[in-house]
């Protein structure tokens, strides 16, 4: 969108975690506000309009009509904790959320490079998103005591260990699409 521009790109306005993101990682998006190829958004518009704040959450009509049913539904991308990711953000510090969001990013990297076996990419996004930090650095432990492995069973086994962990914490590793 012409004249919105950001300099956090992994941390959306509307509280999506594009660092985590399938079509930033890759390349096939700039991020919220990150320039050529960005797409026009309502919330960026609205954004502009009420004095331009970085986050949803530092406006003072958040919450607004524009975020009933947020978590609802996903795009290429769960929208299951946006609602909630902006809270943490809010209460714990943007240099906090970032850490996290950071150590979330590296971890799916590990995942995307070591465990990934063609059938696993939308799972290792949605677990990297959705679930606890403390279940994904457990997680990644367990993966690289498989270094020595085969891709197909490491990515495997990583794959039921991120279901167990959903499982337990009661979280769903599935994009939830509008019904039409």
């Amino acid at each position: 969108m012409k004249g919105f521009v950001r300099e956090d790109l992994l941390f959306s306005l509307c509280g999506l975690n594009c660092g985590l993101c399938p079509m930033k990682l890759d390349g096939h998006c700039p991020g919220c506000g990150g320039g050529a190829g960005n797409q026009s958004c309502k919330i960026a518009r609205c954004s502009l309009e009420h004095g331009a704040p970085s986050y949803c959450f530092q406006c003072g009509e958040f919450p607004c009509g524009r975020y009933e049913g947020a978590d609802e539904y996903d795009s290429f991308i769960t929208h299951q904790n946006r609602l909630a990711d902006m809270e943490k953000a809010r209460t714990a510090g943007l240099e906090a959320y970032r850490a996290g969001l950071a150590e979330r990013r590296e971890i799916l990297e590990f995942l995307l490079e070591k465990c990934n076996d063609g059938r696993r990419k939308t799972l290792f996004y949605l677990a990297a998103g959705l679930l606890p930090s403390e279940a994904l650095r457990e997680i990644r432990r367990a993966a690289e005591a498989l270094a020595d492995r085969p891709l197909q069973e490491r990515g495997a086994k990583t794959a039921a260990l991120l279901q167990a962990a959903a499982e337990r914490k009661g979280v769903l590793l599935k994009l939830r699409k509008k019904p039409r």
